[in-house]
């Protein structure tokens, strides 16, 4: 069950962290749940290092318009990406970011609730940053309980090659761990 119907979510970084991917998995996930689905992206001018977006509806009715236009939910993996995305979260909203690439700033107050959890050091742990937007995957699903994790899983393994699926697995289960129910928010 979606917290809100439809539910809109914003995933960014800088070009290269796999956000794009991130929103092609939740996506598929929402269609294997039975959502009805839309997903965009984007790109900053540089594709590579440069900021990038992804963003997902999830919805059990028809989707009247594919962009998120008041986003519920905001991933950011990258101090750029918080720069340019988080002062447009509504004060409702609940926002995701990495721990050490991205400084909330002390001298100003977020109405959101604010996670930051490690998320690519948990990467680096299972031997692979590359794994860090599945383990980010991890930590929102289990933040948000927007799909069952068996339905994530599957979307993951079907995107991932043979070869690094047990890698995947095991940083989505990850990701999931950070995000238990113990997990504090910071604002």
């Amino acid at each position: 069950m979606l917290p809100q119907d439809p539910y809109q979510l914003r995933l960014s970084g800088s070009g290269g962290q796999g956000l794009i991917t991130v929103g092609v998995i939740l996506a598929e996930a929402g269609l294997l749940e039975g959502y009805r689905v839309a997903q965009t992206q984007s790109y900053g001018p540089e594709a590579r290092l440069g900021a990038s977006r992804s963003e997902v509806i999830l919805s059990s009715r028809p989707i009247a318009y594919p962009e998120v236009s008041e986003p519920d939910f905001l991933l950011s993996i990258s101090q750029d990406a918080f720069d340019k995305y988080g002062s447009q979260m509504p004060e409702k909203s609940l926002i995701l970011v990495d721990d050490f690439y991205v400084t909330l700033s002390r001298s100003e107050s977020y109405p959101q609730q604010i996670y930051a959890l490690p998320i690519i050091h948990t990467a680096e742990e299972l031997g692979n940053k590359l794994v860090s937007n599945v383990v980010a995957l991890g930590a929102l699903n289990r933040l948000l309980e927007l799909v069952s994790e068996a339905h994530l899983k599957e979307a993951v393994l079907r995107r991932v090659p043979a070869k690094y699926r047990e890698l995947n697995a095991g940083a989505l289960e990850a990701g999931a761990r950070l995000a238990q129910p113990q997990a504090k928010a910071v604002s």
